[in-house]
């Protein structure tokens, strides 16, 4: 059976799943895919700290051919000059990809969801740079499906509004001095994982088959 397997950082990683402390998306994907999910994401993660503990080298030993391996990092490649967007960051993206297409695996890139930064003036700012942008070069450049989690939470913040996000950052208090709108409660995390579970599924073509609703005499 396809495993979906996940790889990434803070934002996809695992967590409480009673509401009372932060949690990635990944946390909650399984809620939202028939086949088993495989997640090795954690905190603080970068493609080379990664690799350093093992965690890349065990996703794909676990892989079996046509399983999907979603990849999602770059909060805190930033932070770290030898993993700039469009060298480091970008050269370990490509080697990902290789070698799970090298096992008969399949790749999925995923750009950072989005930091919850409105300034004084109620706009949305853009926390990543040119991050986003080098995974969808990347994607675009090996052929590899890609799922802009970036552009769709950038849609999501400003649809929902500064006091809207609260639902998806509950943990964050500014009274308390709690600033934090990068790592979601639970609701945050479903709409998440809710979005990449259907996006996943484009991907796969899985409804790509069945007649289309002009065939049944329906009118617009």
């Amino acid at each position: 059976m396809t495993t979906i397997h996940l790889a990434g950082d803070s934002t996809v990683a695992s967590g409480p799943l009673d509401g009372s402390g932060v949690i990635g998306w990944g946390g909650v994907f399984a809620e939202f895919v028939a086949e088993p999910v495989a997640n090795r994401a954690v905190g603080g993660a970068t493609t080379n700290s990664f690799q350093a503990e093992g965690r890349w080298t065990a996703t794909l030993d676990a892989l079996e051919p046509e399983d999907f391996v979603l990849i999602q990092f770059g909060h805190n490649d930033q932070k770290e000059a030898v993993l700039d967007a469009d060298g480091g960051y970008a050269a370990n993206l490509t080697a990902f990809v290789a070698q799970v297409r090298d096992r008969g695996a399949l790749p999925v890139l995923l750009t950072s969801a989005e930091r919850c930064l409105f300034d004084e003036n109620g706009e949305l700012r853009a926390s990543h740079g040119p991050y986003p942008r080098a995974v969808r070069r990347v994607a675009h450049t090996l052929d590899v499906p890609l799922i802009d989690l970036n552009v769709f939470t950038r849609w999501l913040y400003r649809n929902a509004g500064p006091q809207g996000c609260e639902t998806f950052f509950p943990h964050a208090n500014p009274t308390s001095g709690n600033l934090d709108t990068t790592h979601f409660g639970l609701e945050g995390a479903r709409v998440l994982a809710s979005f990449v579970a259907e996006a996943l599924r484009a991907i796969r073509g899985l409804d790509d088959n069945g007649p289309a609703v002009g065939t049944w005499g329906y009118q617009a």
